[in-house]
């Protein structure tokens, strides 16, 4: 790839052609679609989980699961790869793909992972989660939606267009993405001439809803801490001291009751807020999506939209103290939790980090000692809206699923996008997915809309196309 990107197309909407092409591509799908399935039914059937704890030969078999694939779309130039964490450790097996395109043709990374969240407490899975189960119009199963099916998004969009293509493609399927990509920056730097591309296609986001598609132009990013508030040097009877002795978990509660004030908003001072978004969410179909229960309110002011898009949120995703089957009438000394913060777009891991460090000082009730501990963060991201790859993406999604595509941020994070800008800073990042909002990633039950996996792949040939064109 040169320095200077590759000129790149806007497509034109009014273009005759445009409808039937992606009927053309429909009608092609249909034909190989009972394999498709066939192949994302292998790869859920793998349990790849990339957590430390869990076996990592099953990561490895995924890995060369999704390298079979590649090679059986067309692939010749294809390797399973590793690189090393910051401690030293070995990272999580890739895959990495090659395909030349045309000579001068711009340079298309796909992106997807094939690692997987663990089941969680399988006795609330309603199918096997290593079972891909067909119900209706889903696919239910762990890794359907997050993330194999992105890579089936890939290799069949290029599987429809076969010869015809007008890009060079290069494929890129991480296998620690749920474990925090912890190789990831040292994999780009490793492995940069094989990854360089000119617009790289990040599938591992979602649609606004059901038959709508969307382009993911914002995400928030992401920080977490942890800490200990500390009363006493040791812990004492509750019976003998209670009453008088300020204990570690009452001060650790009032502590984190006043990180939101009485509508739930986060009430950190320097944290970084947005109210704007394009689209906003109803109440009913939120509640419906979140399962939050009668009679619960929702928290935030503004838009709900921007409360998950563009806006902080605040945590705790971890509090040490007794198990209740365990307790004992005890003041406890000390008490250990720990944050998760979701940053809006515009801000940084460290001013965040230092926000609420500075909020908890300055709130520990009763003198309490505040010692803070290990802390991460990934950064939040905006789209160049103002990119004619964006419109590009937008076209090619409206044509695929035959409606109107809009832009949507997304709540979650992706750090590694921040990785990708640093290490090629000129290309165009797009950022697609089949998720929707009862898909369930990451939860018990997550499933795969087909017909939206559907139109996901026709959108990403129709692409390919529209890039080509412009080379």
């Amino acid at each position: 790839m040169t320095e200077t990107p590759h000129p790149l197309p806007s497509t034109d909407p009014s273009s005759a052609s445009s409808s039937s092409r992606a009927a053309e591509l429909h009608s092609a799908l249909d034909t190989v679609f009972d394999e498709v399935v066939e192949d994302l039914t292998s790869l859920v059937a793998i349990p790849s989980i990339a957590w430390p704890s869990f076996d990592p030969s099953h990561v490895a078999a995924s890995a060369d699961a999704v390298a079979r694939l590649a090679r059986d779309t067309g692939f010749t130039d294809v390797e399973v790869l590793t690189a090393a964490t910051d401690s030293g450790e070995a990272g999580a097996p890739a895959v990495v793909a090659r395909r030349d395109g045309p000579e001068g043709a711009p340079v298309v990374v796909l992106y997807a992972h094939h690692d997987v969240q663990p089941t969680g407490d399988e006795a609330l899975w309603d199918t096997p989660p290593f079972v891909a189960t067909r119900r209706g119009d889903r696919i239910f199963g762990r890794g359907a939606a997050d993330d194999k099916a992105g890579i089936l998004v890939h290799l069949t969009a290029l599987r429809l267009l076969g010869d015809d293509l007008g890009v060079g493609v290069v494929l890129f399927v991480e296998g620690e993405e749920e474990a925090g990509s912890p190789s990831f920056r040292n994999f780009l730097r490793d492995h940069r001439e094989r990854l360089a591309g000119d617009v790289i296609v990040v599938a591992d986001s979602g649609n606004w809803q059901v038959g709508t598609p969307a382009l993911t132009t914002s995400l928030r990013g992401m920080a977490s801490l942890e800490f200990t508030v500390t009363t006493l040097d040791h812990a004492v009877h509750s019976g003998m001291y209670g009453g008088v002795v300020p204990d570690a978990a009452l001060a650790m509660t009032k502590l984190l009751g006043t990180l939101h004030d009485d509508d739930g908003a986060v009430a950190v001072e320097g944290l970084r807020a947005e109210q704007s978004t394009d689209v906003d969410y109803g109440e009913t179909a939120l509640r419906r999506d979140s399962g939050v229960l009668d009679g619960v309110e929702l928290i935030g002011r503004g838009p709900l939209a921007s409360r998950m898009w563009t806006q902080p949120a605040l945590t705790v995703i971890g509090l040490d103290l007794p198990h209740v089957d365990v307790s004992s009438n005890t003041l406890q000394h000390a008490v250990r939790a720990k944050l998760s913060i979701r940053i809006a777009p515009g801000d940084t891991p460290a001013s965040a980090l230092t926000a609420v460090k500075d909020h908890l000082r300055a709130h520990a009730p009763f003198g309490a000692r505040v010692a803070f501990g290990a802390e991460e963060g990934g950064s939040p991201w905006c789209a160049d809206l103002s990119d004619p790859v964006v419109g590009t993406a937008m076209e090619a999604l409206t044509r695929g699923f035959g409606t109107d595509s809009v832009q949507i941020g997304l709540g979650g994070s992706i750090p590694f996008i921040a990785d990708l800008l640093e290490e090629f800073p000129r290309a165009s990042i797009l950022v697609t997915g089949v998720e929707d909002p009862d898909a369930r990633a990451h939860s018990a039950n997550e499933s795969l809309h087909v017909p939206d996996f559907r139109s996901a792949i026709v959108s990403e040939a129709l692409l390919l196309e529209a890039l080509g064109r412009g080379a």
